[in-house]
């Protein structure tokens, strides 16, 4: 079993609209996106073992901001915002794809990247942007195959198949659900080696 304590004390420090809002950019950080509704927050919930940590909702896009969770002195988590959503408004997205970038970019203490996808609509355009930015970085990736307990098992192993074979060597992945707890130890582990905790 992977030792989830290191992770329960992540705590909300600070959430930021803009580039220069973010905090001094040093020690290491893993960044943590998704589509909307691929349950990124609830994630983010059970691998800190924490109910409320990051903020879940039914609505689409309600992560507007990027949001640092402290683990440890100079270790962070960041919760990025969650689009590739239809009802965001095209400016807003614009706006979003250019902080992305520049964050994907510039930004020094990012060590790698989880990627949440609901395992029934994997690799989406939004997915695939997110890892390209990752590449483009040489940054190692970690997909996490969410809400794998709505699908049955043959579905899933199927589906985790496909998508580590376009995947290729570079980039991980694997089945987990917040529900049932599948994956969690797996998850955390991938986490606690990228910041060191």
């Amino acid at each position: 079993m992977s030792d989830a304590q290191p992770l329960r004390r992540a705590r909300f420090i600070k959430s930021a609209h803009e580039l220069i809002h973010l905090p001094p950019d040093s020690g290491r950080e893993v960044a943590i996106c998704g589509r909307s509704n691929a349950g990124k927050s609830s994630a983010i919930n059970a691998i800190c073992d924490q109910g409320k940590l990051a903020r879940t909702s039914k609505t689409p896009g309600r992560t507007q901001q990027l949001v640092y969770f402290e683990v440890a002195p100079e270790r962070h988590l960041v919760d990025l915002p969650g689009y590739g959503y239809a009802k965001v408004p095209l400016a807003l997205r614009e706006h979003w794809q250019g902080v992305l970038e520049g964050f994907f970019m510039h930004r020094q203490a990012l060590c790698g990247l989880i990627v949440v996808m609901d395992i029934r609509h994997p690799m989406k355009e939004f997915d695939q942007q997110m890892l390209a930015f990752a590449a483009a970085r040489g940054l190692p990736g970690h997909v996490l195959l969410t809400k794998a307990d709505k699908i049955s098992r043959g579905a899933q192993a199927k589906t985790l198949l496909a998508v580590r074979r376009e995947l290729g060597q570079r980039i991980g992945a694997q089945l987990f659900s917040a529900t049932d707890g599948t994956g969690l130890d797996e998850a955390r582990l991938v986490l606690r080696g990228w910041l060191g905790v």
